[in-house]
């Protein structure tokens, strides 16, 4: 993740941009936007971390690695030189998806779009094909992911997502990331969130508060799950703008 910030910030430096007024960013997009302000906090005005956290959890990494085992295990993927062959590792790739996808949901979620709801039928039919609403919602999700996503990508982006450590990359301590940083910190979390949970969320407000960051936190209430950030959730919405016309009052841009 360190990597993929670095690249940013020379991008920025060769198109003559000095520094963010913010950088925001959900899920993998928030560890990039803690990174941003542990390694240039100079260059970032403010930061808003959403449904992030400053490393992965033990079961996060399980969900990683199922996924891109499904992906190897697709005889198409061919060791990852499946381009040069004339292959696509569909099959695997749109189960990872799948299984992925689940976790950016909650269980209050689903019920309410799907429960048990059957497909264009009246009835179960005792196989393999997709009988539940909920089944071909995911097979929809697995298809359509295979046509704009490269699978080599998916397990690089997600074994970045498990070596990221922010606290190991500050001497084991996460308040060290920050000290001294001028940064404006909104950090956001959702209540059905368990991919990233909203203790994860405090544990990096904690960290800010530790080194007397300037930091607002909120908790919004929604059943959206993790992909809540991505919604058009009112109070979400709400609160980002509320802390983004703030920031701007105070660098004098409103």
């Amino acid at each position: 993740v360190a990597d993929m910030v670095r690249a940013q910030a020379m991008l920025l430096d060769h198109l003559g941009i000095a520094d963010l007024f913010a950088v925001i960013g959900g899920s993998l997009g928030g560890m990039q936007v803690l990174e941003w302000a542990s390694l240039y906090p100079q260059r970032v005005f403010a930061a808003i971390p959403i449904a992030a956290s400053a490393y992965e959890s033990a079961q996060n990494i399980a969900f990683h690695e199922s996924g891109r085992q499904a992906v190897m295990a697709d005889p198409d993927w061919c060791q990852g030189d499946y381009l040069a062959q004339g292959k696509r590792p569909h099959r695997g790739l749109a189960v990872a998806r799948m299984a992925a996808h689940v976790t950016y949901l909650s269980e209050a979620a689903l019920q309410r779009k799907f429960g048990r709801r059957l497909q264009d039928r009246k009835a179960v039919t005792y196989g393999f094909e997709a009988d539940f609403q909920v089944e071909s919602y995911l097979r929809h999700q697995g298809i359509t992911f295979v046509d704009r996503f490269d699978a080599n990508s998916y397990l690089y982006i997600t074994r970045a997502s498990d070596y990221f450590d922010l606290a190991a990359e500050n001497g084991g301590v996460l308040a060290n990331a920050f000290i001294g940083t001028p940064t404006r910190f909104c950090v956001l979390s959702f209540t059905s969130d368990w991919l990233h949970p909203t203790s994860e969320s405090r544990e990096i407000v904690r960290a800010l508060n530790a080194v007397a960051a300037n930091v607002s936190f909120a908790e919004i209430e929604t059943d959206g799950g993790h992909d809540s950030f991505l919604l058009d959730v009112a109070e979400y919405h709400r609160v980002l703008k509320g802390f983004l016309n703030g920031a701007a009052a105070h660098r004098g841009l409103a």
